[in-house]
């Protein structure tokens, strides 16, 4: 039986709403598009700690965040295995390809005297991740973290090889560039591989070339309707979704290209490719900026497993609603090429969505949403939460002790009635505070919830 391959593309910052296929009226992604129209869209794909660290951790092992990876410039315990060493022990090829954020490099910084602006006195881009902390990933070329899309470097190679350079051009291109050559190369040698790039961009700093940049003006983006109706949140919202959707036009292109090349080389029709990211951008919505609240704005994310299927072969596509969460990645990764789930992973098998067959497990039905340690940054939740979110579009998120939000999402999608303290739903909030609970139980949690009688 041949093997499948798969690919891992997904760009840092990007959240659900964002693309064209799922209705963003600014966005230009007709490869997206394209990927999702004949693939399965995962439309209630959610990032169940929206904030790089975590999710990385528990994408790449399928263990929660508390377990894992606990906050942000967290390391990753470098004896825990992750999907490239099952993927290593049946026969794959492992690649890995730009930024990588579990390695617990601490960039450090200086206020000036201003106390507002900073001095960077070390960037992550430029720490070598030594070779037994790259995830079991034969050849590994990344680095741990930059915001300069500009100026990135990068390290490793094959094994216990280091080399470093810098990229010549705008990231997501260079790195791209990088996984087309490895396509190449094992299209020659003829293996399996399982292969992931993981580009910076849309993260701000929201620039772009210019041949995309010059797509998007300020005043012709269209804020979302919870953006509320205050000049300067509405401004700067503008500004920065104009860098924002045209660095996400050129992950499209980038993803055009890398399709492209699987066609040329004879791969396409073996070769399933997972779009996503790792947490959404607030963007102004709800008066917020960035990452690190529970809103759909950053939790919710594209997730699409497509590729070629002008010969079908037994796949399925359309949209699904199931909420797919970072730790259910590396399973339904394995599930996709018929490999088994080692029993230290924690997520769920979605292949089945995919590929035609019978579930291989009972699905959960809700995803646990967490910010086990908060990171202290500027436009971020200060405070520890935990959450969830149904299957039958109810969320509910906690503060210590004390209920916060509570949403019904099938109603109010953009999320601007909390009924957390409307008596009229005091049952239904005891329902979700008491299957988080559970969730809370059932994956080793420490948190204290409030008690409702």
């Amino acid at each position: 039986m041949v093997k499948s391959n798969v690919i891992w593309i997904f760009g840092d910052q990007l959240r659900g709403q964002a693309i064209g296929y799922n209705g963003d009226p600014n966005a230009i992604t007709p490869n997206i598009d394209n990927l999702a129209r004949l693939g399965v869209n995962f439309t209630e794909a959610v990032s169940g700690f929206p904030l790089c660290c975590p999710f990385r951790g528990s994408m790449l092992t399928s263990v929660y965040p508390h377990n894992c990876v606990p906050g942000h410039e967290y390391q990753m315990n470098p004896k825990q295995k992750t999907i490239a060493h099952v993927f290593n022990e049946n026969g794959y090829h492992t690649a890995y390809f730009g930024k990588w954020h579990v390695d617990g490099y601490k960039e450090q910084n200086i206020r000036t005297a201003d106390c507002f602006s900073e001095i960077n006195k070390g960037r992550a881009t430029m720490h070598v991740v030594p070779p037994e902390r790259r995830g079991g990933f034969e050849r590994w070329i990344g680095y741990d973290n930059n915001n300069s899309p500009w100026d990135t470097w990068v390290h490793g190679g094959e094994g216990d090889v280091t080399n470093s350079f810098r990229l010549d051009g705008y990231e997501t291109d260079c790195l791209t560039d990088l996984l087309i050559d490895y396509l190449v190369e094992q299209k020659e040698k003829d293996n399996p591989f399982f292969a992931v790039l993981s580009v910076q961009p849309p993260h701000d700093p929201y620039v772009a070339p210019d041949e995309f940049a010059r797509n998007y003006k300020p005043h012709n983006i269209q804020l979302r309707d919870n953006v509320p109706n205050i000049d300067y949140i509405k401004e700067q919202a503008k500004q920065d979704l104009a860098g924002y959707y045209a660095q996400i036009e050129n992950l499209d292109m980038n993803l055009g290209r890398i399709r492209k090349s699987l066609n040329e080389l004879g791969l396409a029709d073996n070769t399933h490719i997972m779009f996503f990211s790792d947490h959404g951008d607030m963007h102004g919505c709800h008066g917020q900026f960035k990452k690190t609240t529970p809103y759909q704005e950053a939790i919710s994310i594209p997730f699409i497993i497509g590729g070629e299927i002008s010969r079908y072969n037994g796949r399925l596509n359309g949209s699904c609603d199931v909420p797919i969460n970072h730790v259910d990645i590396a399973p339904t990764t394995l599930g996709l090429c018929n490999i088994d789930v080692p029993v230290w992973m924690e997520g769920t098998n979605y292949a089945h969505y995919r590929l035609r067959g019978s579930r291989s497990m009972e699905e959960p039905d809700s995803a646990y949403l967490q910010s086990v340690i908060p990171t202290g940054h500027e436009d971020s939740i200060e405070f520890s939460w935990r959450g969830l979110v149904t299957k039958d579009g109810w969320k509910y998120v906690c503060f210590e002790n004390t209920a916060w939000l509570m949403f019904n999402l099938n109603d109010d999608p953009l999320e601007q009635m909390n009924l957390a303290y409307n008596s009229k739903y005091k049952d239904k909030r005891k329902e979700l505070n008491d299957r988080l609970k559970k969730w809370i139980n059932d994956t080793n949690d420490q948190f204290v919830l409030p008690d409702f009688k």
